[in-house]
């Protein structure tokens, strides 16, 4: 069944043109990704779908028995409701019955009970019965928790950009619809909660049209992709590496094409000029098909052809030292007692739950705020190129070209000097866009222009904190090119697991109450380290609540087993001591090379997990003996 139809849509905004005479339908199950670069008119579609535009031409079809729940890209800044209120206004027939029901029990709670209030409540409970709405009350329960939506009587004004963006996404996702349209759901959420939004929406039946720049999500949540390019609409049933592929192959089939119509448009081009003007034996057949072939030998496919390649500035031997570094935040405890030594070339990726520190490590690290305690040493040549959250602030609104010439009219770029504007086309910024006026860009062409900056003062220590937010998934696969190839030290801060896994050779991990663990290896292999950790220890207290009792039974007097595990404890903690002395005098003595400097690295985390472990067992068994 055909929950939407969308045929022949066309949509301009002054002289620039979005998309044209572009039809697909949404059919009950499908879950669909649309991807486009920045500007190219993804939210402009989906607002049109959703009634709050009108295309130039064409018509939407959708089947009136269906319900659709949209989350938007922006946040409504002006709503004076408390989420409460947000979240359950709604006429969805379980929230109307959890309405009133939790109406009354605040009406119970809040005053003396009376017959009314009693039998109000009574007349709710009834309706959760009927309607078996008391399973639905627990999942909205569970995903208010995920977003970790607490306190519902606070005033959605006064929530943080993400925290609004969290109440609206929970607020989609539990007014259960048929069709779901979620535009960039990602965005303000740690991996944590991505990687439940990603299971729950893998699991409903419902449809689903969504716009993400994570390709793990993409690929994890979706079963076909809709791009929107050059003003036209391809369908691809496959994953993102699939749609680069099909892509690939059509840009080379369009290519083919237009040169073939350059051949064609050579030989009618003379035939034309051959024929006298007057002679009226010209076919004028002839004559419209040359005009068509004119347009389409002219025709310009907009992609990049050129490598991104930046000038790094000369890295010296001394990098940048972290000396037991301390920071709190009234009273928090943000980094306690944290220290590291940086080498030439490494790539670190941070993780960690939102408003845990990670920006704050950052602003450390560039400078920006001081520690309470310890220090931070920044090498004499070090040249930070640091991409943050807060984007670019321009004092005054000044045309994309004007922009970046203030940095530098001509730009050394792969050996080779060229043009601020030639510069920006490789960024896909077009003519257009280049004489266009900052405050007239859209979120995420204002996030490329702030990454080409960030970029072109030729960095060797290059920070990107959340850089794939409002930036296309297009965008990010250059990106992703450019990084590979970056030969300075490289820092990322992200909840994209697919760069997470492809940029960087070791993670921080914000463990909470300020402290900060470093794991080998990309964000997989960290993942299944910390799950085996997490086992470990779970394993280990579970053995210390079993062996209590026994212990006790035992009247506290040690057997002949405890006593020789109390013995090869002893020594082992004391080997593992030894060893760990030993690493740490390996890694800071600045004589390893990168390959083992990770192994060095790897094997001190897992001594320190061991030590943990040992050290606990070490200890129940010494109140014993």
């Amino acid at each position: 069944m055909n929950y939407l139809v969308a045929e022949n849509l066309t949509k301009s905004y002054g002289e620039k043109l979005l998309f044209e005479d572009i039809s697909f339908s949404i059919e009950q199950g499908q879950k669909i990704a649309l991807i486009a670069k920045n500007g190219a008119g993804k939210s402009s579609l989906l607002n049109i779908l959703m009634g709050f535009d009108i295309p130039d031409n064409g018509k939407v079809s959708i089947h009136k028995n269906i319900k659709i729940s949209y989350l938007k890209q922006g946040v409504d800044n002006d709503n004076n409701n408390t989420i409460n209120e947000i979240i359950y206004n709604s006429d969805n027939q379980y929230l109307s019955a959890l309405r009133e029901y939790n109406k009354c029990l605040e009406q119970i709670s809040s005053e003396n009970k009376t017959k009314e209030t009693e039998k109000a409540l009574e007349e709710a409970i009834s309706k959760m019965d009927n309607l078996n709405a008391w399973d639905y009350e627990n999942k909205v329960k569970e995903i208010l928790s995920r977003f970790k939506i607490n306190d519902l009587n606070q005033l959605y004004k006064n929530l943080s950009g993400g925290q609004k963006k969290k109440v609206s996404l929970a607020k989609a996702l539990i007014e259960q619809a048929d069709l779901l349209f979620l535009d960039e759901p990602t965005n303000h959420l740690d991996i944590s909660m991505i990687e439940w939004l990603e299971n729950y929406l893998a699991k409903q039946k419902q449809s689903l049209l969504l716009v993400t720049h994570d390709r793990y999500f993409l690929d994890n949540v979706c079963n076909e992709i809709i791009e929107l390019d050059d003003y036209k609409l391809f369908r691809y049933k496959g994953n993102f590496e699939y749609f680069l592929k099909k892509k690939a192959e059509r840009k080379a089939t369009e290519e083919q094409k237009i040169e073939k119509a350059k051949n064609l448009y050579k030989k009618e081009l003379e035939w034309i000029n051959r024929q006298p003007q007057a002679r009226a034996t010209k076919s004028k057949a002839r004559i419209d098909a040359f005009k068509g072939l004119k347009e389409q030998a002219f025709k310009k496919i907009d992609e990049p052809k050129t490598e991104l390649k930046i000038n790094m500035s000369r890295i010296g031997k001394k990098i940048l030292e972290i000396k037991n570094v301390s920071k709190a935040y009234d009273h928090k405890n943000i980094i306690t007692d944290f220290s590291y030594i940086f080498k030439r070339g490494e790539r670190i990726g941070i993780v960690g739950e939102n408003g845990v520190g990670k920006s704050t490590l950052l602003n450390l690290i560039t400078g920006d705020i001081t520690p309470d305690k310890g220090e931070v040493v920044v090498g004499q040549t070090i040249n930070f190129g640091y991409y943050n959250q807060n984007g670019i602030f321009s004092p005054e609104d000044k045309r994309v070209i004007d922009i970046v010439k203030d940095i530098a009219e001509k730009i050394e770029y792969d050996k080779k000097t060229i043009s601020a504007s030639v510069f920006l086309s490789y960024f896909n910024f077009s003519d257009t866009l280049q004489y266009n006026f900052y405050s007239n860009l859209s979120g995420g062409e204002k996030r490329r222009l702030y990454l080409l900056i960030t970029l072109l003062k030729n960095p060797n220590f290059l920070i990107l904190d959340e850089p794939t937010n409002d930036l296309d998934i297009l965008t990010l696969s250059m990106l992703e090119e450019f990084l590979k190839k970056y030969q300075g030290c490289l820092m990322i801060v992200s909840h994209d697991r697919h760069l997470l896994d492809n940029m960087v050779d070791h993670i921080f991990s914000f463990e909470g109450n300020g402290k900060i663990k470093d794991y080998p290896g990309n964000y997989s292999y960290y993942k299944e380290k910390k799950a085996i950790y997490q086992s470990i220890t779970k394993q280990s207290k579970q053995t210390k609540k079993e062996k209590k009792p026994v212990a006790a039974k035992q009247n506290n007097k040690p057997t002949y087993k405890q006593k020789q595990e109390f013995e090869t404890l002893s020594q082992e903690i004391d080997s593992l001591e030894t060893e760990k002395k030993a690493i740490l005098e390996n890694l800071n003595n600045g004589t390893q090379d990168v390959k083992r400097l990770q192994e060095l690295s790897g094997r001190y985390q897992e001594i320190e997990k061991l030590l943990e472990i040992k050290s606990d067992r070490w200890l129940e068994l010494s109140e014993i003996m």
